[in-house]
């Protein structure tokens, strides 16, 4: 099993690339301020459920096969790309729609839990992470050695409370502006804000996987 000083190693680095830009950053701001912290709280449990399976297919042999097959990982990525563009058309025009009513899309929990589910099925910087990032903690029979599943269990579990961790507080903290998006304004502008940021990182992904 990893010793202390991986582990704390490997928590500081996923801990650091959880605060870069991504799909999570970008989504649970806006949505936990327009829709409110019950939304931003459904969409961490899709998301913390995402990032699990991610880890648990690189831990039984995903990783293997991107690292064999380059065109897999590109797949992914081309996949995870379309579908933020998708989802970035919508926002935008959610906030047409609150701009002539005043309220928009207003959708179920169970939407956002699923939204957060698929973005992180998808998602290119989920993917390079377990992928990559994860077997190198472990060293280089983390994808071929059946002894090191429980270290790559262990240590994907851990960046999955890490990430859940940084997603609960993004989630709460964004959802304390949720009165303000009474204004119709203000919501149309906090809709279109969240379409620009979630173009603007599938753009990002779409140029680094060229």
């Amino acid at each position: 099993m990893p010793d202390a000083a991986t582990l704390i190693r490997f928590a500081i680095t996923a801990f650091l690339l959880e605060l870069t830009p991504g799909p999570n950053m970008a989504f649970l701001i806006t949505l936990a301020a327009v829709q409110g912290r019950a939304a931003g709280l459904a969409m961490v449990a899709g998301i913390a459920l995402g990032l699990a399976l991610v880890g648990l297919a690189a831990a039984f042999g995903l990783a293997a096969i991107a690292a064999a097959e380059p065109l897999v990982m590109q797949g992914l990525t081309l996949a995870g790309v379309a579908y933020l563009v998708w989802l970035a058309w919508e926002a935008w025009r959610d906030a047409d729609a609150a701009e002539e009513d005043g309220a928009g899309a207003q959708r179920p929990a169970g939407a956002w839990f699923g939204r957060g589910l698929i973005v992180n099925l998808l998602n290119p910087k989920a993917a390079v992470f377990y992928l990559t990032v994860l077997p190198a903690a472990i060293g280089p029979q983390a994808s071929a050695d059946a002894r090191s599943l429980g270290p790559v269990l262990l240590l994907t579990a851990l960046a999955v409370a890490i990430a859940t961790g940084v997603h609960l507080a993004i989630a709460l903290l964004a959802g304390t502006i949720h009165g303000l998006m009474a204004d119709r304004a203000r919501l149309a502008l906090a809709r279109r804000g969240m379409a620009l940021a979630v173009l603007a990182v599938a753009v990002w992904f779409g140029v680094t996987a060229l």
